[in-house]
C-alpha cells in the first residue's frame, strides 16, 4: 500500500517558528482535514510536502516513482494558456498525450486542408484509444463543466481570481498521484459544485490532505483530522464530528484537572505566604514544587467566543429601503423592479449562481454602484461597514495594534464595559505578544481577520459581508458566528459556507439570474433539499411527458419473452443472494473498528450491493407486471 512518512519536519518564517520536529504517517485512501487558526502554517506544510517551498529540516519515507498533486491558494498558469491546455498541463504521459490531441484539434480547424494535420490527428486518435485516454479526456470536460467552467478555448488570465481556482482544482482532479494536496478547494464554488466535489474526492484512490473552512465538507469526506497547534501536529482519527467530540471530552478533563490545581495551589500560597524559609531540604523541594505548580496554572480562562453585545447607535424603524432598483450589465439583467425594507434584527443570506450579482446588489446597498433605475434610501441613524472579497491595500510596515487603534482605542457593550483594542485582538485570536507584528509577516488569513476586527470596532450598526468565510480558519469562524450572534444591528452577507448561513441567516435572498430577487424563511439546508426534490420531480415529469404513448387494443395482453421467463425463474433467488450479501458486509463494518482502508473498502462494496439490490427489484417488479397481466 502506498504511504508517506514524515518526520523531523521544522520550518521557520523570519523569527516565528510555525511547526517544530512534527511527524505523521498518511496511507492510500486516507483523508486528512488540517485545520488550526490562521498563521500556524497550513498552507505552507502542504506547500513543503509539494516541493515548491524548502523546509529547515525534513525526512521523507515513501516508494519510488511517489507522484504528488498540489492545488494552492493561488495557482500560477503560463502566459497565453488555454483552459483546456492548463488542465492537461500535468507531466503524467497520458496527461500529455491529451493535450497533444487537443492541441492539434485546435490547430486543424484552424488550417483543415492540412494533410500533415490531418495524418497526426488519425495518429494521436489511434494513440488515445491505445492508451486509453479518452476517460481522463471525458473526466476532464465533465470537471470543468461541473465547476462551471465552459469555455474550454479562452486564455486562463483571462478568467475571474475564482474560475482560475476552479481551472486549477479540475487539473489536480484528474491527475493520476498518491497524494492529493488541496489548499481551500471549495473557495468560489456554489453549492451544487461543493457536492460534486465532496463525491470526486471520496473517489481519489491516494491519500488526500486538504484545508477548508467548510465545515460540513469536512466532516463529510476527512477519515483523520490534523491539527496545527502550538508548533505540533496533533493526529486525531475519524471525521470533524469525531474530534470535536474527542476535544469537548478533552477539554472537560482539563478544567477538571485545573481545578485540582487551583486547589493545591492555593493551599501551598497559604504556606508560602507565612514566610516559609528554604532551611531545610523539604521546605527547599515545597518550594520548588509551590514554583512547578505556578506554571502549571492556567489563568486564561477565557473561550475563543465573541459573546459581548456591543452598544451601536439605535436603529429607527426604516433601516435601509430599496424602490424599485433594476440594474444591468451589457445584456445581462441582474436586477429588475426590485423592492426591500430591511428592519432592525434582519439577519439575511443572499444566494445565487456565481455571476447572478450578489455583489452587485451588496454593492448597490452600501451606495458604492448606483443602480439604473430607482434608488436606495438609507435611515439616518444607519452607521453601516462593508466587508469586501477583496481586502482594501494595508500598510505592510504598520502594527497590528496600531491598525486597530487606527478606528478605535476601544469598545463599549451595551452594558457599559469598555474593551481596549489589545482585548478584542486576544478575542480574535492574536495572542497579547504578537499585537507588535507588522502586518506584512501576517498570512492572508490573518490579515482578513484583523481587517474584519477594524470593521467591527468603528461599532456599525449594519453589516454588509462579501464572502466572510474564505480564507478564515475555523476558529475565526466561531468568533465570528458568535460575534453576529449578538450583534444587535442588521447583518447581510453572501457566502456559499452552508453551516455558516445555517446558523446566521434567519431570511434567504435567491437572485435568479434573471433580475429577479426571491425571498425565503427556510434555513438554508432545508432550502436546498427543497431545490433538489423539486428538480428531481421536474426530471421525472419531463421524462414522462417524453415517453411515446403506445396505444393497446383491449385484448392486447404482453407476455414474457423465453429469455425473460427463464429470467423470472432465478430473479427470487438473486435478490435472496444480494440480501445476503448486504446484511453481511454491514456485519463486517460493524466490526471494522479503527481499520478505515478496510471500512472503504466496505463502504463501496456495501454501496454497489445496494445499487444491485435496486436494479433487481425494479427487474422483479418489471417482470411480475407481465406474469400478472
Amino acid at each position: 500500500m502506498s504511504h508517506l512518512i514524515v518526520s523531523n519536519l521544522t520550518k521557520t518564517v523570519g523569527d516565528k517558528t510555525l511547526f517544530k520536529n512534527i511527524e505523521f504517517t498518511i496511507y492510500e485512501g486516507e483523508r486528512a482535514g488540517l485545520i488550526g487558526i490562521n498563521g500556524t502554517g497550513k498552507s505552507t506544510l502542504l506547500s513543503i510536502l509539494a516541493g515548491i517551498q524548502e523546509a529547515d529540516s525534513i525526512e521523507l519515507d515513501h516508494p519510488n516513482k511517489y507522484r504528488v498533486a498540489y492545488l494552492p491558494q493561488e495557482p500560477q498558469f503560463n502566459e497565453g494558456e488555454t483552459v483546456l491546455q492548463a488542465v492537461f498541463s500535468g507531466n503524467s504521459p497520458i496527461l500529455q498525450l491529451n493535450r497533444e490531441y487537443e492541441e492539434t484539434v485546435t490547430q486543424l480547424s484552424k488550417n483543415p486542408e492540412s494533410e500533415e494535420l490531418q495524418n497526426k490527428l488519425f495518429r494521436l486518435q489511434q494513440q488515445m484509444d491505445n492508451e486509453k485516454a479518452w476517460d481522463v479526456n471525458a473526466l476532464a470536460k465533465q470537471s470543468l463543466t461541473k465547476l462551471g467552467i465552459d469555455m474550454y478555448d479562452a486564455i486562463v488570465s483571462s478568467l475571474s481570481g475564482g474560475q482560475q481556482k476552479r481551472v486549477a482544482l479540475a487539473k489536480v482532479l484528474i491527475e493520476p498521484a498518491d497524494l492529493y494536496l488541496l489548499d481551500e478547494p471549495t473557495n468560489h464554488l456554489d453549492v451544487q459544485s461543493t457536492e460534486w466535489l465532496q463525491e470526486m474526492v471520496t473517489r481519489l484512490k491516494g491519500a488526500v490532505i486538504f484545508i477548508t473552512h467548510d465545515r460540513y465538507f469536512l466532516d463529510e469526506i476527512s477519515t483523520h483530522i490534523y491539527e496545527l497547534a502550538n508548533q505540533t501536529l496533533y493526529r486525531h482519527t475519524g471525521n470533524y464530528a469525531d474530534y470535536l467530540e474527542a476535544r469537548a471530552i478533552r477539554e472537560e478533563m482539563r478544567a477538571a484537572t485545573q481545578d485540582k490545581l487551583r486547589n493545591r495551589y492555593r493551599s501551598e500560597l497559604k504556606w508560602i505566604r507565612r514566610g516559609a524559609k528554604a532551611r531545610t531540604t523539604k521546605q527547599k523541594a515545597r518550594i520548588q514544587r509551590f514554583e512547578q505548580l505556578d506554571d502549571q496554572i492556567d489563568r486564561n480562562t477565557d473561550d475563543a467566543n465573541l459573546e459581548l453585545s456591543l452598544a451601536t447607535t439605535r436603529l429607527g424603524k426604516k433601516v435601509i429601503e430599496g424602490e424599485h432598483l433594476s440594474k444591468t450589465f451589457a445584456d445581462r439583467v441582474i436586477l429588475e423592479d426590485f423592492n426591500f425594507l430591511l428592519q432592525q434584527g434582519d439577519r439575511i443570506g443572499i444566494i445565487g449562481a456565481n455571476g447572478y450579482g450578489k455583489s452587485t446588489l451588496l454593492n448597490i446597498i452600501a451606495g458604492e454602484i448606483q443602480p439604473d433605475e430607482g434608488e436606495v434610501i438609507v435611515g439616518s441613524t444607519v452607521k453601516l461597514a462593508h466587508f469586501k472579497q477583496v481586502l482594501p491595500k494595508m500598510n505592510e510596515n504598520e502594527r497590528m495594534i496600531e491598525y486597530i487603534r487606527e478606528a478605535s482605542n476601544d469598545i463599549t457593550d451595551a452594558e457599559g464595559v469598555r474593551y481596549s483594542a489589545a482585548q478584542m485582538l486576544e478575542r480574535f485570536l492574536f495572542p497579547l505578544h504578537t499585537h507588535g507584528t507588522p502586518i506584512g509577516k501576517l498570512s492572508g488569513g490573518e490579515r482578513k481577520r484583523l481587517h474584519l476586527l477594524r470593521l467591527l470596532m468603528e461599532q456599525p450598526n449594519v453589516l454588509l459581508l462579501d464572502e466572510p468565510t474564505n480564507d478564515l480558519d475555523i476558529e475565526t469562524l466561531g468568533v465570528l458566528e458568535d460575534f453576529i450572534e449578538h450583534f444587535p444591528g442588521v447583518v447581510m452577507t453572501i457566502s456559499h459556507d452552508r453551516f455558516f448561513l445555517d446558523r446566521i441567516a434567519k431570511k434567504l435572498w435567491i437572485l435568479d439570474g434573471q433580475g429577479n430577487v426571491n425571498e425565503s424563511l427556510d434555513i438554508y439546508s432545508d432550502y436546498l433539499e427543497k431545490q433538489a426534490l423539486a428538480q428531481k420531480i421536474e426530471a421525472k415529469e419531463e421524462k414522462v411527458e417524453k415517453q411515446p404513448k403506445l396505444q393497446k387494443t383491449k385484448n392486447e395482453k404482453k407476455r414474457l419473452t423465453f429469455k425473460e421467463q427463464k429470467e423470472w425463474e432465478t430473479i427470487g433467488d438473486q435478490i435472496a443472494k444480494v440480501e445476503e450479501d448486504i446484511m453481511t458486509t454491514e456485519e463486517e463494518i460493524s466490526t471494522a473498528g479503527s481499520d478505515f482502508t478496510k471500512l472503504q473498502q466496505l463502504t463501496v462494496k456495501l454501496d454497489e450491493l445496494n445499487t444491485e439490490y435496486e436494479r433487481l427489484i425494479e427487474r422483479w417488479s418489471y417482470l411480475e407486471e407481465i406474469v400478472k397481466g
